[in-house]
């Protein structure tokens, strides 16, 4: 009897016994670059930056005006630069001219306060000692000629031109002919006319070409036209109020003074340097030179006055530079400005995602994959709204540079290394603002995240 109840029943045994424990498989830590793709990093900071687009927006906007005032501000200044390089080169492109003067100091006997007057035979001289001159020719001119045609008259400034001088000097031809060497050997009485003699002379009249005009009652046949000028700076005067002819012809019939048909005598030179780096070098070789013909010393200035058009535009490039430095201190300043909103953005973002950060890391993800999240999320807010500026910027600059221009200013040139320097400054600004909050991001313990209060 005792026998039977100690023996166990089967169904209680049953009933009691514990169920075998269930068979838990924990996830694997999945690293970032070893099986998450970098495709589902950028799905999610894109979804990130959609659920907050106000925020986002503007702070994209800081960054897109800070991007697009560096590169405008460096097209304003390459505008205006190259506008005056264009204005200079109406007259002719690195160009110099050469007059004669007074004397200030005393030279090989001569007392100061002496005329210098130079003379034809000045430009074989320079050509023969001046190396670095590539290109010398005689300027003679008489600002005071009667011409007139079969219809109307006045006075112009007449100038004598030589081959050398029409490459030296920007006189474009509408149509027709150039005055030629053969024409000066021979002294041929041929005229190019600017275009306000010829409205003068001819009014509208379509045919000029082959017409006879008459310089000082001597007849002149036109064989050129000269292109009208929108010009706003000159020397000597305008080149549309110009009557060109041989100078050989010049000094026969309508010489300004008797010592400039007599004796050769010119009323400047011009010349250029053999490349725009050898400027200094020339106008010494052509100051010493001079002064050894005429007897002064070379180091006295107001003896042979010039006007370099090369130091000219040098002399502009450092006022450009000291500009251009001045207006990209101010973009750079705005950009910066616009990193550091970027900067904010991704420090908010990371204080209201602590949870999410600690969930995350709890469940395996690294430091790593943490750091990657936020700091492309922070990347591609500056990226995208850097890119956004350079696209309004391209756009607007071309519709400025489709409008007509004045005469100072060329419109928004962009340049590549604009393009380049402006690229490298957004790529610095990208990092800088989205590496601080990505590296707080990565540094919470999954602890100090969990337990984060809202």
């Amino acid at each position: 009897m005792s026998a039977l109840l100690q023996r166990p029943n089967l169904e209680q045994l049953v009933r009691t016994q514990d169920p075998p424990p269930p068979v838990i498989v924990l996830p694997k830590k999945r690293r970032f670059g070893s099986g998450s793709p970098l495709l589902d990093v950028l799905r999610q900071t894109g979804a990130n930056i959609w659920r907050n687009k106000l925020r986002s927006f503007l702070t994209m906007f800081g960054i897109a005006w800070g991007i697009a005032s560096l590169v405008l501000m460096a097209a304003l200044g390459d505008g205006f630069r190259e506008g005056q390089r264009k204005n200079m080169s109406q007259i002719g492109d690195n160009i110099v001219m050469v007059f004669g003067g007074r004397t200030e100091k005393q030279a090989g006997g001569e007392r100061a306060g002496r005329r210098i007057f130079l003379k034809e035979s000045d430009v074989a001289a320079i050509r023969q000692f001046c190396p670095t001159v590539a290109t010398v020719s005689s300027e003679v001119k008489n600002h005071d000629v009667t011409v007139r045609s079969a219809f109307n008259a006045g006075r112009f400034l007449t100038v004598g031109a030589t081959p050398e001088y029409l490459k030296l000097r920007n006189l474009p031809l509408e149509t027709g002919r150039i005055i030629s060497g053969e024409d000066n050997l021979q002294g041929r009485r041929v005229a190019m006319l600017g275009s306000s003699v010829r409205k003068q002379l001819f009014e509208k009249r379509p045919k000029v070409l082959g017409e006879t005009i008459f310089v000082n009652n001597y007849p002149y046949l036109v064989v050129g036209l000269l292109t009208e000028k929108n010009q706003n700076s000159s020397y000597d005067g305008w080149d549309n109020d110009k009557v060109v002819i041989p100078a050989s012809a010049l000094r026969r019939d309508a010489p300004p003074t008797r010592e400039v048909g007599t004796q050769g005598r010119i009323y400047s030179l011009v010349y250029r340097p053999a490349s725009t780096s050898e400027w200094e070098t020339a106008q010494t070789e052509v100051r010493r030179t001079l002064g050894r013909i005429h007897g002064f010393d070379p180091d006295d200035k107001a003896a042979l006055p010039m006007w370099d058009m090369v130091e000219g535009a040098k002399l502009f490039d450092k006022v450009f530079d000291s500009a251009d430095i001045f207006l990209a201190a101010i973009a750079l300043v705005t950009l910066s400005l616009g990193g550091i909103g970027v900067m904010n953005t991704m420090m908010m973002a990371v204080s209201e995602r602590v949870n999410e950060i600690g969930l995350k890391k709890a469940l395996g993800a690294t430091r790593r994959r943490i750091l990657a999240d936020f700091f492309l999320e922070g990347l591609t807010l500056a990226i995208l709204s850097g890119l956004a500026g350079l696209a309004v910027t391209l756009a607007l600059a071309a519709a400025v540079n489709s409008l007509p221009m004045p005469a100072m200013w060329s419109g928004l040139p962009i340049h590549w290394k604009e393009l380049a320097l402006a690229s490298l400054a957004l790529g610095a600004v990208a990092l800088l603002s989205a590496l601080p909050p990505a590296w707080q991001a990565a540094q919470l313990t999954p602890v100090e995240a969990l337990r984060h209060e809202r």
